[in-house]
Order: C-alpha cells, then structure tokens, then sequence
C-alpha cells in the first residue's frame, strides 16, 4: 500500500498559526481578521482556516465585535505555575478529539536520550490500542512509529540505533535487514506517513509522520485492526492534515 507524495507540512502550519498567535497576544484589547491577515502575511482562506482550529483548541477567541483575542488554553500553556500538567492536559483533549475524528486510536512519541518512548495516547473500545506485546524500545524497525522516529535522525544516529537494538523478526512481514531497512528510511518522503503493515503485530496496521519541535524527535501516530486496512490511507492523510494542534502545543 502506497501513499501519494502530497505535502500537508503540519510543522508549516504550525509556523503560520504561531504568527497569528503573537501578532494576536500583542493586541490586547483584540484584532481584526483584516489586521490579522496584513501582520501574519497570510491569505483570507489560510487564516480562516488557522483561526478556527485555533478557536477550536481554544488559543484564540472571538469578541462580540469580531476580534480576536488570546484564549484561556493560552494562557494556562504559558504561565509557569502547572505548565507540564497543562500541556499533557491540552495534548490529551487534542488526542481525544484527533482519535474521534480518524477513528483510530492515536499516539504521541518522542525519541528521548536514544530510545523510542510513546508518552501519551488515546483509545477507546471502539479504537483499541495496539497490544505492545514487544517493547517498543527494541522494535522500532518494526513499527511505524518507530521508523517514523529513525527517519529523523542522521544515518549515523540510526545505524546507532540499530546497533544496540538487534532486528527480530516478529511477523513475517518484519524487515531484518539492517542494509533494507537503512536504504528505505533513507528514501522515505518527510511529507508521506510511514507504514507499519503487519510487521510489528498480525492483525494491526499503523501509520505516523513527523511532529519535531525544535531539536526533539517526536511522531504522531495511528493503530487499526487489519481489517479496517481499507481506511488507512484516508485515516493517515487525516492525521498529517490535523498534526499542527499536537505540535503546537508541544511549541507553545
């Protein structure tokens, strides 16, 4: 299964609703779309769309006279007091929200002092989780997830990588080629979701792209039964299309 080369750039709009923000924290009695517009240098349908995702996890909001100006999210993500719960608490509602609209479950991961670790998700009994029946950690080769992360890193970093976690073969789809595996993190797209068909787990398929902030390795990620395959693809265009709420608030 093949996805189309198609540039969604979560972290460009992440960029943009950046601007909006700062151009909007810096009117405090509110601005207009117009104004808006001029300072962020953004098009009458790119801030349209910015805005409502941004009133929608509550950044901005809107006045009685139609300006804008910051939301409650905003200011708890900025204050000192409670900052680490607050973003967990922001990431978590975004994730919930993400896991309904793909109807999958939905993972954030990160790749922390040279191991993968998946620090928040959400499922449902409807969307179950994938069973880590294999410790994430050493099979990363396997996973989308895990491949998403490598394809961040330099090749001495994955070769680094791949050096202290051997490649089990877990299904008989798992690549354990370490020459195979290099050659295709080598050549994958930043803008196309990584797969995981059935090679981490029979019965699971699972996609990921990139959500880096700054000089953190991180990855937005989606688990379904095989037998929802037939999704995956719109499921993982959707998920790169709704990356820039997860990322912002890892920025912010």
């Amino acid at each position: 299964m093949a996805l189309q080369h198609r540039p969604t750039a979560p972290h460009h709009s992440a960029q943009d609703a950046l601007r909006v923000l700062e151009t909007v924290a810096r009117h405090s009695s509110g601005v207009t779309t117009t104004e808006l517009g001029r300072r962020a240098g953004l098009d009458h349908d790119r801030l349209t769309a910015l805005l409502r995702m941004l009133r929608r996890e509550g950044y901005v909001e809107q006045t009685a006279d139609g300006a804008y100006v910051t939301g409650e999210a905003l200011a708890r993500l900025g204050s000192a007091d409670g900052r680490e719960q607050a973003v967990r608490d922001k990431l978590q509602r975004t994730l919930d929200r993400l896991r309904d609209s793909v109807g999958a479950a939905v993972y954030i991961s990160r790749y922390v002092d040279g191991e993968v670790s998946v620090t928040q998700y959400a499922d449902s009994p409807a969307t179950p989780k994938v069973n880590e029946w294999v410790d994430f950690k050493v099979s990363a080769h396997a996973t989308a997830v895990g491949k998403s992360l490598l394809t961040q890193l330099d090749h001495a970093g994955r070769r680094d990588h791949l050096a202290r976690h051997r490649m089990a073969r877990l299904t008989s789809r798992t690549i354990t080629s370490d020459k195979l595996l290099l050659s295709r993190l080598e050549s994958q797209p930043p803008t196309v979701p990584v797969l995981d068909l059935q090679e981490y787990a029979v019965g699971t398929v699972c996609a990921a792209v990139p959500i880096t902030a700054g000089a953190s390795v991180g990855c937005l990620a989606l688990s379904l039964p095989v037998e929802h395959a037939h999704r995956l693809r719109e499921a993982a265009d959707e998920l790169n299309r709704s990356a820039a709420p997860v990322l912002l608030s890892l920025t912010i």
